[in-house]
């Protein structure tokens, strides 16, 4: 029963996470749509979460939890997160939110492939039949010889890019065993700070008071998002908690439709499913064979 109500509270706490992704997301592509630039999202995501974490930190483990003796791999997984981050952010100025989100959830799908490619991992028929399905999914969604259909090719590399460096930075945080999630999440968003706030002179510029309200809600839903999510792996598996992230998707639907009246076309809804079934098949089969092998499942820290 204990089992029970902490898998409970792990999959509350995943709701929460991708429901906030959503607002995040929907609160962003608005203010995109009032000019704000890629740069300009991730430096206000970074100001609203490290006052934030901080207090995270003061009030669980300490400020003793921020030190590392792995301060280049910490930078490297900064790096590749913050390029990953951006990417996307860029595809949500040039794409709609439902076909950003579904496009996001190759992120799994990249995974498998670089695990094989980069930790020499096994990866069997199974998986490599989700990945064909993952990315016939994506041709859905693309459909390639329909251009008066097409989405902009621009958006939708970076869309790929950044469901490419999401998964990249899975397999850097598997590398990172033993480091607390606490240090990882915050040298993660002070790499983010300082970087995005040294392009600003170059990519920003000034807001009127709503384009700013969007902005700094947007940075407040990411980091609960963030928080959320990290704190659902304490109660629950991964396999377990997974199949909530897709919430994500009808949340950008529903916003999509609600706020920028976009309504995703049959091609974004069966190539989404293809991705998702994809995608939820990995996580599956990874959990399977780390049973078996008795290691924990990657984790996902942002």
């Amino acid at each position: 029963m204990a089992a029970l109500s902490g898998y409970r509270l792990g999959i509350a706490l995943r709701i929460l996470s991708a429901t906030s992704f959503s607002v995040m997301g929907a609160l962003f592509k608005l203010a995109t749509d009032r000019g704000a630039s890629a740069p300009e999202l991730l430096f206000y995501r970074a100001l609203v979460a490290i006052p934030v974490l901080l207090i995270w930190v003061l009030l669980g483990p300490g400020l003793s939890a921020l030190g590392t003796k792995r301060p280049m791999t910490h930078a490297g997984r900064a790096v590749l997160g913050n390029v990953a981050i951006l990417c996307t952010f860029q595809a949500l100025t040039l794409l709609p939110l439902a076909e950003i989100t579904t496009i996001g959830f190759m992120a799994p799908v990249f995974a498998t492939i670089l695990s094989f490619l980069i930790l020499h991992e096994q990866v069997g028929r199974h998986r490599w039949f989700a990945v064909i399905c993952g990315f016939a999914g994506v041709a859905i969604i693309t459909q390639p010889g329909h251009a008066h259909q097409a989405l902009p090719l621009a958006g939708l590399v970076f869309a790929l890019l950044g469901a490419l460096g999401a998964a990249g930075v899975t397999i850097a945080v598997r590398q990172m065993r033993g480091e607390n999630v606490a240090a990882v999440v915050f040298w993660f968003m002070a790499l983010a700070f300082v970087t995005s706030g040294l392009s600003l002179p170059f990519f920003g510029k000034w807001h009127d008071g709503p384009t700013l309200m969007l902005l700094l809600s947007g940075g407040a839903a990411g980091i609960v998002a963030q928080i959320g999510m990290t704190s659902s792996l304490r109660h629950a598996p991964v396999s377990v908690l997974m199949p909530f992230d897709y919430l994500q998707l009808l949340g950008a639907i529903a916003f999509g439709w609600l706020l920028m009246s976009e309504v995703p076309g049959w091609a974004t809804l069966a190539g989404g499913g293809l991705i998702a079934s994809s995608g939820l098949y990995t996580v599956w089969r990874e959990y399977r064979l780390s049973r078996e092998k008795n290691v924990p499942p990657a984790q996902s820290l942002g």
